[in-house]
């Protein structure tokens, strides 16, 4: 019996796999990301967060009480206390790391076949996640040493004040609150991204008729996503407050020495109960449809202009 010869067909790759391989990784993005969160951070950025770590500490202030308390340390620049060099040291470093990797992630899991929605959640995860335990940490401890030190006669500076504590705790000292940091920035921009390519998705399908494809968006509809991404993404506030707290350097009698997450929860609802958790809500919603809107609808603006996606 003659044998057929049989001829396998090669299977051919998908352009999105084709596209993948041939895309470089975009190292550009380390320098917009750095340079969007410096603009971010030095504008509305900052005062918003002295403002949202003033109430998390002082959770028996009122905002009126907060706004003086913080006017009271500079005027106008005590909004901007610890801008330079915490904030900035933080902001681009941070700026980078979210933006490259979140891009990356993001990019990758499109051509793994997820939607803009669950491809913009991995992003943000992934992004969260890196910046949290390369810089924020760290920085986001001296940042809130600033704002909760208490004040004395010979003003010290927080240079002194890192060298004090890394050389009585270490690392681990200076790096205070990093997973509750991690935690927050996983399910921060987890949120944002993700809630903000949900809502250019339900644009895209109104508008359009297909969710597809985002491009065809204006600057407009990207900046509302991004600004309703930021406002919805602060249901996470009683982690913030928590990461406040373990990184206060108020000191008030019968608070644990050493704070973990859950022996800051503890003290943080034997003082002020459920609503404790929530203090610091409202600066933080402003602070979270900035960076946002300066971190997603501009990073994709820029991305899109100098071809870095």
């Amino acid at each position: 019996m003659a044998s057929v010869a049989t001829t396998s067909t090669p299977i051919s790759k998908t352009d999105a796999q084709v596209t993948l391989q041939k895309k470089p990784i975009s190292y550009a993005n380390l320098l917009l990301g750095a340079s969007l969160n410096l603009f971010e951070v030095s504008t509305l950025g900052q005062p918003f967060e002295v403002i949202k770590t003033q109430l998390a500490a002082n959770r028996g202030q009122s905002m009126a009480q907060a706004l003086k308390s913080i006017y009271s340390r500079g005027g106008v620049l005590g909004f901007y206390q610890g801008l330079i060099p915490w904030a900035w040291i933080e902001a681009s470093t941070k700026g980078a790391v979210l933006l490259f990797t979140a891009s990356e992630v993001e990019y990758r899991a499109r051509v793994a076949g997820a939607s803009p929605f669950l491809a913009g959640i991995a992003g943000g995860m992934g992004g969260g996640l890196a910046q949290a335990y390369t810089t924020m940490g760290f920085c986001t401890f001296m940042k809130t040493v600033e704002v909760t030190r208490h004040k004395s006669t010979v003003q010290e500076s927080t240079f002194k004040i890192a060298r004090d504590i890394f050389r009585r705790e270490g690392m681990a000292g200076i790096n205070k609150g990093v997973h509750a940091v991690a935690v927050r920035q996983c399910t921060n921009w987890a949120s944002r991204f993700g809630i903000t390519r949900f809502v250019q998705e339900s644009i895209a399908k109104t508008k359009y008729g297909s969710a597809d494809d985002l491009t065809k968006l204006t600057g407009l509809d990207k900046a509302l996503a991004s600004v309703m991404g930021g406002a919805l993404s602060c249901w996470n506030q009683p982690i913030e407050v928590i990461r406040v707290e373990m990184q206060s350097q108020l000191k008030v009698a019968g608070r644990p020495e050493k704070m973990t997450i859950v022996k800051a929860a503890q003290w943080i609802h034997q003082q002020n109960g459920i609503k404790g958790f929530y203090r610091g809500a409202v600066p933080r919603i402003g602070l979270g449809m900035w960076q946002t809107l300066c971190m997603v609808a501009l990073g994709d603006h820029f991305r899109a202009l100098f071809k870095t996606n």
